[in-house]
């Protein structure tokens, strides 16, 4: 007896998880014709709607003939099993392709232009690009002639810092020279004067005693 329980329950858990994923499985209204949905599994029962081609569909009770489906909507009723198929119809298939295709037309469209916009970068850059390495080369030129220039800048300058320096070392020289010969004029003038000042005072002497003479003379 628990063995048959236990041969039930595995049996309803199994039914219960192929129920589960026959209903989580898309189901469709394939692609042979426009089929009708009716109020019970028969072709007797009232029709309720009309299911086209592509029409997705939630399966509720499967029999051999006919299925019961709840559609987008929420209305129930009973198709014929053999026009349900869990496979995407052809027309929902090539819609989703010409939907890519139109989507990747687009895209192409749009990476054309980009590819256009990038091309004329492309170019800008690359005459950028070219403007910039004249120039370098140009600066490179300047710099070349500034540093030789620089160069005899400073050598021109060590030579004028000597030439002022010796220049100042000869003016010190001759100042100094100057000074002496200043001073040996000088000693040289006042000996000249100190000389004729001699010579006018023994002249003044040697006359002076002439003339007393002379008068000595005449008295005698």
């Amino acid at each position: 007896m628990k063995t048959y329980v236990k041969i039930l329950s595995i049996m309803g858990i199994c039914l219960f998880l192929s129920a589960m994923a026959w209903a989580e499985t898309k189901h469709y209204i394939n692609d042979s014709m426009t089929i009708t949905m009716r109020t019970g599994p028969g072709t007797d029962r009232k029709i309720i709607a009309l299911l086209g081609v592509g029409q997705e569909v939630e399966i509720l009770q499967a029999e051999n003939e006919w299925t019961m489906v709840r559609l987008p909507n929420g209305k129930e009723g009973w198709v014929i099993s053999r026009f349900i198929t869990d496979q995407t119809p052809n027309s929902i298939q090539l819609n989703v392709l010409q939907n890519r295709f139109n989507d990747l037309q687009t895209r192409s469209a749009s990476l054309l232009e980009e590819n256009k916009t990038l091309s004329a970068d492309n170019k800008k850059l690359s005459a950028d690009l070219t403007t910039t390495e004249t120039k370098l080369k140009n600066l490179n030129s300047t710099y070349e002639t500034l540093k030789k220039d620089s160069k005899h800048f400073l050598e021109l300058q060590e030579k004028y810092k000597a030439s002022t320096a010796k220049l100042s070392e000869q003016t010190q020289k001759a100042q100094k020279y100057e000074d002496e010969l200043t001073k040996l004029l000088w000693n040289k003038n006042i000996k000249w004067f100190l000389s004729g000042a001699g010579v006018l005072i023994l002249g003044f002497i040697i006359g002076f005693s002439t003339k007393r003479q002379r008068r000595h003379s005449s008295l005698l």
